[in-house]
């Protein structure tokens, strides 16, 4: 048996972590809300301002979850349904701009959304087993599954699962982190509960 031993969901400028209120900021657009978020965590990461918004989503919400963790041994399960559109759209608006035509390599390196697993693990120096999905929905019960057989297996320790939606400030992101101890048990109901907040 595994556990949830710590969630967080950031959606319309609030966070909350296991459930209960940790941040709200200020009603804006999403780098906006973004920048706000990082400066109250005392961040000192100069790379987070080159970002796309996917990635410093990705980045906060881990932030958070990993605050006070060795960073060894952490597996990375993040999902989306649009995955890099957000970027996507920004990329190819500079390729069809007749007037003002350069599609920047900035930009375009974020056209992959796995990047942002990228740059969570730079941050934290993660080796460990990582994979970005791509689905209509959060698979819950493969995702399940799957942490469950990198602890078992002792490919990682731990786990950090992750749900992203970023589109034209349309944005959330559902974290959680499975290991051997807690006070949740990684269970299908518990999972979802997360996931609906």
């Amino acid at each position: 048996m595994h556990f949830i031993s710590n969630s967080i969901v950031i959606r319309q400028a609030t966070v909350s972590v296991n459930g209960a209120p940790y941040f709200k900021g200020q009603p804006s657009e999403f780098k906006d809300f973004a920048k706000e978020l990082y400066q109250h965590l005392g961040i000192t990461y100069p790379k987070f301002y080159k970002m796309d918004n996917l990635c410093k989503l990705a980045f906060l919400a881990s932030e958070i979850v990993l605050k006070d963790q060795d960073g060894e041994d952490i597996a990375l399960i993040f999902s989306s349904k649009e995955g890099s559109l957000d970027t996507d759209i920004q990329h190819q608006g500079h390729i069809q701009d007749e007037n003002s035509f350069y599609p920047s390599p900035a930009t375009f390196v974020y056209t992959l959304p796995n990047i942002c697993i990228g740059e969570v693990s730079i941050r934290h120096q993660l080796k460990t087993e990582s994979m970005f999905l791509l689905a209509e929905a959060y698979q819950t019960a493969y995702i399940q599954a799957y942490s469950d057989f990198l602890i078992e297996s002792g490919k990682a320790k731990k786990v950090l699962c992750g749900w992203l939606r970023m589109l034209k400030d349309d944005y959330v992101a559902q974290f959680y982190l499975v290991e051997k101890q807690g006070n949740i048990a990684h269970q299908i109901n518990n999972i979802e509960q997360i996931l609906n907040k």
